[in-house]
């Protein structure tokens, strides 16, 4: 066994106080046996396909490929009720929630596509609901803060720190330490100490599992190469991890400001798991500064680290121009405007489409429309003095 697999498997744990250690076992406890009954997974089953609108599409985006020099899919995540992947999840664990015979979630979020997706699953099955929002996050997503207090949850600012996404989840599992009783947390990504990155990755994976049967039945053979955006990593993974075994290769893309695993990463702790982070050379975590606020967070699933430490999936950041560009040019191309998170994997696939061949393959995890960032790109395009024209 080389060193980089004998470090691969250190990657997780859970690094918690003690006060956290329990519940962490007996939550563990719960999702094993709903993931053993035949109840759960058809309660679950039927929401995500009376509700959530599942499956999804997986839609040839032909001028998109005519612009790639090779076929390209998208699956389309931002179709889902809510308008993003996160409703997988968040209705999964509000479900575990409910069967523990809690009354109570609360959430972090950044782009607020997590918490909208958590405050829907609550409404409908009857929960209270607060979220932990950084206030810098609150200004750029403040659609989606009216869009969960509409929804009856209550949204709560962090004004520590760098304001974003970290340290949303340090208020949140401070509030979970002391309410442990009657309230689970619901964390948004394939982050945070075990179970949450398996049950995570384990919700998302419907993604994966819906694209490998459409793309089989659409081109009678497996893509060439899913792409996906990465933050914390839950699309992404959620796309890889049902073709793990498979000969497709996984590009995960990182926003310039944030690239754990592309540039700047090292092994480290954070929120109660042992991963790439983002850190100084005494451990402490550094702010960063992407420009979408999914993807601003300053570590990355311990699953994406494995991937990386063996080499199973690529990592490579973009720039904000280059992000920019996916996020105009889809909206050109196929009249979709994807969320800024998403439109970084279509921001690497136009930046390094000369190293596809005419004979790939792409399936593109669109992982969230773009209504909640079009006053900010807009806004961002001003700046730079010359509107969509500068893309």
């Amino acid at each position: 066994m080389n060193k980089g697999t004998t470090r691969a498997l250190r990657f997780g744990g859970r690094y918690v106080a003690e006060t956290l250690y329990t519940p962490l076992l007996e939550l563990e406890e719960a999702w094993m046996a709903c993931t053993q009954d035949p109840g759960f997974e058809e309660e679950l089953g039927s929401l995500l396909a009376s509700y959530v609108g599942r499956p999804t599409p997986l839609y040839f985006a032909d001028r998109l490929s005519h612009e790639v020099g090779c076929k390209v899919y998208l699956k389309r995540e931002d179709l889902c009720h809510t308008g993003a992947h996160k409703i997988n999840n968040t209705l999964g664990q509000c479900l575990l929630t409910r069967r523990m015979g809690k009354t109570r979630v609360i959430a972090e979020t950044g782009a607020g596509q997590h918490g909208v997706a958590t405050a829907t699953a609550a409404a409908l099955l009857g929960l209270e609901c607060e979220v932990y929002m950084g206030v810098q996050d609150m200004r750029r997503q403040a659609l989606n803060v009216f869009r969960m207090e509409l929804l009856g949850a209550r949204v709560i600012p962090v004004e520590g720190g760098s304001q974003t996404l970290k340290d949303a989840i340090n208020e949140a599992l401070r509030d979970w330490a002391a309410n442990l009783d009657s309230t689970h947390y619901v964390i948004g990504s394939v982050v945070g100490p075990h179970p949450y990155p398996t049950m995570v990755r384990d919700f998302q994976a419907v993604i994966g599992k819906e694209a490998k049967r459409q793309i089989l039945e659409a081109e009678g053979r497996l893509p060439t190469h899913c792409v996906a955006c990465v933050g914390g990593g839950s699309n992404a993974l959620g796309l890889f991890y049902p073709m793990e075994g498979d000969p497709v290769e996984f590009i995960g893309v990182e926003a310039a400001g944030a690239e754990t695993l592309s540039l700047r990463g090292e092994p480290g702790v954070l929120h109660g798991f042992h991963s790439y982070f983002i850190q100084d050379p005494h451990g402490q975590i550094i702010p960063t500064d992407a420009i979408a606020a999914g993807l601003d967070y300053p570590g990355v699933g311990p699953q994406h680290s494995i991937y990386r430490e063996t080499g199973r999936a690529r990592y490579f950041s973009i720039s904000r121009e280059e992000a920019l560009r996916g996020f105009v040019t889809l909206s050109r191309l196929e009249g979709i405007i994807p969320a800024l998170e998403s439109a970084h994997a279509v921001g690497w696939l136009l930046a390094h489409k000369e190293e596809l061949s005419p004979d790939a393959l792409v399936v593109v995890c669109l992982s969230g429309r773009g209504d909640k960032d079009v006053q900010s790109v807009e806004e961002m395009l001003s700046a730079k003095g010359s509107g969509l024209e500068c893309v």
